[in-house]
């Protein structure tokens, strides 16, 4: 089965680099959202959302907090007509070690627990960062890297990675 797995910060909402989402006001689409998502769930049986959300293990805010914005997400999803089948988040730092953390496969897995019909290989990985890429590599996913997160680049270049684009819109035209 097609399956489009999607990290959020940078790719669904704009990225804060430091910063968190904590709250709903505070997440803002990234440019094209609305239109992607629909074209998206056309051409995808799953859509999910995996992504890292270290936050909460900083004490900085609570799963509550990230519910909200996770319903935010989920409402604009919604009202384009496009779909989110499911988001699995790691609340963890780094350090902790978390088997579910990016680039650790972890999430995927749930999916899978989740999903039965999902295969991999005809899986989409599609991220911000060189955790996201190497999360789908791990699975034998292609892998998506969506430009912006310059504290990387130099070791994204260095990776190898099926295709780039500027933004979660330009894939959307691309794969549609």
């Amino acid at each position: 089965m097609d399956t489009l797995f999607l990290d959020r910060d940078g790719v669904l909402n704009v990225r804060m680099p430091g910063e968190y989402v904590q709250h709903p006001d505070a997440f803002i689409p990234t440019p094209g959202l609305e239109t992607a998502l629909p074209m998206l769930a056309a051409r995808f049986e799953r859509i999910v959302v995996v992504t890292n959300q270290a936050g909460i293990g900083k004490g900085l805010m609570t799963l509550e907090d990230l519910d909200a914005v996770h319903q935010k997400l989920r409402d604009i999803a919604q009202a384009s007509g496009g779909r989110l089948d499911a988001i699995y988040t790691c609340p963890h730092r780094s350090e902790a070690g978390c088997p579910c953390r990016k680039p650790a496969t972890g999430m995927a897995w749930l999916a899978l627990e989740q999903f039965p019909e999902i295969d991999f290989e005809n899986s989409w990985m599609v991220g911000d960062s060189k955790s996201d890429m190497a999360f789908g590599q791990a699975l034998g996913m292609r892998t998506v890297l969506i430009n912006g997160k310059q504290e990387e680049v130099e070791e994204l270049q260095k990776m190898h990675i099926h295709f780039r684009f500027g933004n979660l819109l330009d894939f959307a035209r691309f794969i549609c």
